[in-house]
């Protein structure tokens, strides 16, 4: 039996590279990115987590549960994920960014048959040759791992997976599924016509 599994939108940053706007929120073909998100992510999942430091109002209008980081001063996205594996229960967290609207609709599979075949505690996505360390499933059980982590002033997601029993999953048949949008050019080269 599979332990219960919760999809975390990591939309705690800053959105710098997009000019300091909250990058989930941002329209994509008439809809927020993390709208997109949610569609992807929520079919593969048995709860979902937005993780923001702003406008969580706004974020809870999707109907999902919003968490912030417990660190202030936006760590970045391990805090994201420290959040959401202190919320979670018992079992496994999965991250997606709120700006990677095309992620693979076969992500949390992937990565939870490598981790369980492996016997690990986190299992990292890589694509083209390129780590994917956004695209994350960690099991509770290294919540505090990370917590002492973040704690001691560790910020770098692969130096903190690399030091847990982790698996590195490919997806080399579909790099395209982890394009993010950072900033306005990028958000206009994925605008349908």
């Amino acid at each position: 039996m599979t332990p219960p599994l919760t999809g975390l939108i990591l939309a705690g940053g800053q959105g710098s590279r997009m000019g300091g706007v909250d990058k989930g929120l941002v329209a994509l073909d008439g809809r927020p990115m993390v709208a997109h998100v949610i569609a992807r992510l929520a079919p593969q999942v048995d709860a979902l987590l937005i993780n923001a430091n702003r406008n969580a109002d706004t974020y809870a209008a999707f109907g999902v549960p919003v968490v912030a980081d417990r660190h202030a001063g936006f760590v970045g996205p391990l805090a994201g994920l420290d959040a959401g594996l202190h919320r979670a229960g018992d079992g496994w967290v999965v991250t997606c960014p709120c700006d990677s609207p095309f992620a693979p609709r076969d992500l949390v599979a992937r990565l939870l048959a490598a981790a369980q075949a492996a016997n690990a505690d986190v299992a990292m996505a890589r694509a083209d040759g390129q780590a994917q360390p956004v695209f994350l499933l960690a099991h509770t059980r290294s919540a505090g791992a990370l917590a002492a982590y973040l704690a001691g002033g560790g910020r770098k997601i692969d130096r903190w997976v690399t030091a847990q029993k982790h698996v590195i999953v490919d997806f080399d048949d579909c790099p395209d599924a982890f394009a993010n949008i950072n900033t306005l050019d990028e958000l206009a080269q994925h605008q349908k016509p």
